[in-house]
């Protein structure tokens, strides 16, 4: 039996696992891929306090493992099949074996949204659905297209466009939706250009991409784009990873906690990106972690 249980090893589960332990608690993290979530499999890391210079997702997400473990964080990889919240003991059912805890913390965050469009499965992998970090340099020379206006998706494309000889982000509204640091970047960068008010409708091909599709939102004309060999980067936000937690009222997916991040259910705390909140960032996550682990010592102590 511990002490208390955490689902997801990305920031708010990291940061959740460190200060439950430093008072005293037994806490496991399960975790069903990496250290570090989606976070891990960005190119760089940005706007978080004492950051390396150029960190990537792939340091942050170690030094994050790095500093769990040092601290005495438990972490077992495992797939999680299913959960028990109500009642005073809290069960969680994995591919690894069966745990349990007082208190459960759930941080497992969200997986990248698919477009559904044509040819997304087929050509995933293929240059659709790639991945800037581990992808990028791989389309050294070639045209890249980002699906995305938002702060993520634009922070990716000024990454790839180092690579590219041509980017286009593709943007459903009439303007990008990022922070203004980043629209400054694209509008001085020498080869990246905008294709607003339109959506990626279909993607064609057979080992590569040939051509694409690009739907106008304005009038609904759908232009064909010849292109092969290009690269496809999308990303179009996340969908909660709450498909398990059925003992909750979800709102839009996610999790309804208060400033406590407890749940409606006793001794189950949301934390990070996975419950209802105004601000997704690294830092908004290490805090729901942390409170989330702290909170009922600091009730009892004062």
């Amino acid at each position: 039996m511990y002490d208390i249980l955490i689902i997801g090893a990305g920031p708010a589960g990291i940061s959740a696992g460190i200060y439950a332990v430093s008072r005293g608690k037994r806490a496991l993290v399960l975790e069903k891929g990496q250290v570090g979530g989606i976070i891990g499999k960005v190119s760089t890391v940005t706007h978080y306090t004492a950051i390396e210079t150029q960190e990537t997702g792939a340091t942050f997400a170690a030094r994050m493992k790095e500093q769990a473990l040092r601290a005495g964080v438990e972490i077992v990889y495992a797939n999680v099949t299913g959960v028990t919240l109500a009642g005073e003991t809290k069960t969680v059912v994995t591919d690894k074996g069966t745990f349990q805890a007082k208190r459960i913390i759930l941080a497992n965050g969200g997986t990248p949204r698919k477009l559904g469009i044509p040819g997304e499965a087929e050509l995933a992998g293929k240059g659709m659905g790639m991945n800037a970090a581990r992808d990028g340099a791989a389309y050294t020379g070639k045209n890249v297209y980002v699906v995305g206006g938002a702060d993520g998706a634009v922070k990716e494309a000024l990454y790839l466009a180092a690579f590219a000889k041509h980017l286009t982000i593709i943007h459903f509204e009439d303007q990008l939706g990022c922070i203004a640091e980043f629209r400054q970047k694209v509008a001085a960068a020498g080869n990246i250009s905008l294709r607003l008010a339109s959506r990626l409708h279909a993607v064609y091909g057979r080992d590569q991409v040939e051509r694409l599709e690009i739907a106008h939102e304005h009038d609904g004309s759908i232009e064909t784009v010849e292109d092969p060999g290009c690269g496809i980067f999308v990303y179009a936000g996340v969908t909660p990873n709450t498909e398990l937690y059925t003992e909750l009222e979800l709102v839009d997916g996610y999790i309804p906690t208060n400033e406590k991040m407890e749940t409606a259910i006793p001794g189950v705390y949301a934390a990070g990106d996975i419950r209802v909140k105004q601000v997704r960032q690294v830092a908004t996550a290490v805090s729901d972690g942390a409170i989330a682990a702290m909170i009922r010592e600091l009730e009892q102590r004062y």
